[in-house]
């Protein structure tokens, strides 16, 4: 007996609902594994220095040495915070692949952009979409990996400075997270058992008055504090 049009129209609904409820749990599955791995793997402790954590929409930006930094400030929030929050990530390495967009796109939930593009399109939209939503972030002001070794922290992008010009009454809290060169070298796969700090300073003072280069002076001082504190 042939179905009705209508009859099809609930089959092909419901196996899409079956499928989006498998994908769903599995990439729960694979965060929590994700999450616990990297904080075992690591010895990863947290400090919330100048803040506490609490349900509160900020963006956290952070230094940046490797490619599973972000998941180790991601699962140093608690379990109500990091549903809330999203890691930026660059689409160039994050999108190379199908299991790489499953990861960054449904197992943490995150938010792609493009660093390099031809277009005059603005890179950081998916980024203010989802601060608009209510969504905290993880962001990287580096732009890209530091490998260097002598140097602490590459020269900041102006990304950061325009979230705060638009989202002014959204707190920006900085990061400091230690010991990731060492943790995950430069093409490693699998983290060395190392310990590793998460140190979470104080919110960043309003300054919707300075300008670009102030901005980014102070937010980088403001970081670079972070490691001098986590040292003592």
């Amino acid at each position: 007996m042939n179905k009705t049009p209508l009859q099809n129209e609930k089959k092909i609904a419901l196996e899409q609902t079956q499928s989006h409820f498998a994908t769903h749990s599995i990439a729960r599955l694979i965060a929590f594994f994700t999450r616990r791995g990297a904080r075992l793997l690591t010895g990863t402790r947290s400090l919330w220095i100048g803040c506490q954590p609490v349900p509160k929409q900020r963006i956290y930006y952070a230094n940046h040495n490797s490619h599973i930094d972000f998941i180790l400030l991601w699962s140093s929030l608690p379990t109500i915070m990091r549903r809330k929050t999203k890691p930026v990530a660059a689409s160039d390495y994050w999108l190379k692949d199908g299991f790489r967009q499953f990861l960054i796109k449904d197992t943490f939930n995150g938010i792609t952009i493009q660093r390099n593009r031809d277009d005059h399109t603005d890179p950081l939209q998916p980024v203010k979409d989802a601060l608009e939503q209510g969504y905290s972030i993880i962001f990287f002001p580096e732009g890209t990996r530091n490998l260097n070794d002598d140097i602490e922290l590459l020269p900041f992008k102006s990304g950061l400075y325009n979230l705060h010009k638009q989202f002014p009454d959204i707190e920006i809290v900085p990061v400091w997270i230690s010991n990731l060169r060492r943790v995950m070298p430069k093409g490693a796969f699998i983290p060395l058992p190392l310990l590793s700090t998460v140190c979470f300073g104080c919110p960043l003072e309003q300054h919707l008055d300075m300008d670009k280069d102030i901005f980014i002076d102070y937010a980088q001082k403001q970081l670079l504090k972070l490691k001098e504190v986590e040292n003592q």
